[in-house]
């Protein structure tokens, strides 16, 4: 009886030579700094982060190990997921109309016109205001007895509803002050635009496109990757919103984050803890 054996082949060493050598060594120099800053200001914070929430620690007495009972007591906490589903509402809403709203913008201002510089600075200028400054505007124009807002919707025959006396409407108030801020998104928007090669849309042209199929066949695809990008960071921003649910609401004074903590969202559920 033959028995068959194999014999495992070793692969292939992969030997760097005396330049690859070098620029690896002057690469991973070149790197060390932002690595180091990375593993000191990134990893090392979130790691004792964690592990001060497995402990009881006041700041000025050592940290006691619980374990997860503090997350145990934050689960049975019903105030965390109404925050929690107040934030995903908002970031949900928030994040796709200012993906749109952005777009918008920056197809608006990539126009061809005389006075295309002054809409540029006009769309751009709410987004370099401070969030607490446009907050306290916006309390303002959301007052249900003089508000602009109420104002311009009664004026077209439609409700005028009571931002922020109404729970089902606090949310979207929240959303409208978050679009003063598409004007930054436009320009990134604007950017990627630019860089869509003209001749892509003459060709298009030229096979009887109109604006609509231009836009899904060309305009959309080659924006994907910024339009993701601004996602993420929309993402980012959305789940950390506190500045404007804390004004809105006069900064907690009446004890609760709006009518029925509708503005109660986790970073200022954190806040209040």
């Amino acid at each position: 009886m033959a028995v068959a054996t194999t014999t495992a082949q070793r692969r292939p060493r992969f030997n760097l030579g005396k330049v690859e050598r070098r620029n690896l060594r002057w690469g991973l120099i070149f790197i060390s700094p932002w690595l180091i800053g990375f593993l000191v200001f990134g990893v090392l914070p979130i790691v004792y982060t964690f592990y001060l929430s497995l402990t009881r620690y006041s700041g000025l007495r050592d940290a006691v190990f619980i374990g997860i009972s503090n997350y145990t007591r934050l689960a049975a906490d019903p105030l965390f997921w109404k925050a929690s589903t107040v934030t995903l509402n908002y970031t949900l809403l928030a994040v796709p109309i200012g993906v749109v709203v952005a777009m918008l913008l920056a197809m608006a201002m990539n126009q061809k016109v005389r006075e295309v510089t002054i809409y540029r600075a006009i769309f751009y200028l709410p987004s370099i205001l401070p969030v607490f400054a446009i907050s306290f505007v916006f309390v303002v124009f959301l007052n249900p007895g003089y508000g602009l807002v109420n104002w311009l919707l009664s004026s077209v025959g439609l409700p005028s509803p009571n931002w922020l006396g109404d729970p089902h409407y606090t949310v979207l108030a929240l959303v409208l002050i978050a679009q003063l801020g598409a004007g930054q998104w436009a320009l990134v928007f604007l950017a990627g635009l630019r860089g869509i090669p003209t001749e892509l849309y003459e060709s298009a042209e030229i096979d009887g496109a109109g604006a609509f199929r231009k836009f899904l066949s060309i305009t959309l695809p080659l924006m994907t990757p910024v339009i993701l990008y601004d996602i993420i960071i929309g993402l980012s921003f959305g789940l950390q919103v506190f500045t404007s649910a804390f004004i809105l609401t006069g900064g907690g004074t009446r004890g609760a984050a709006g009518p029925d903590n509708s503005l109660l969202t986790y970073v200022y559920f954190i806040y209040k803890q």
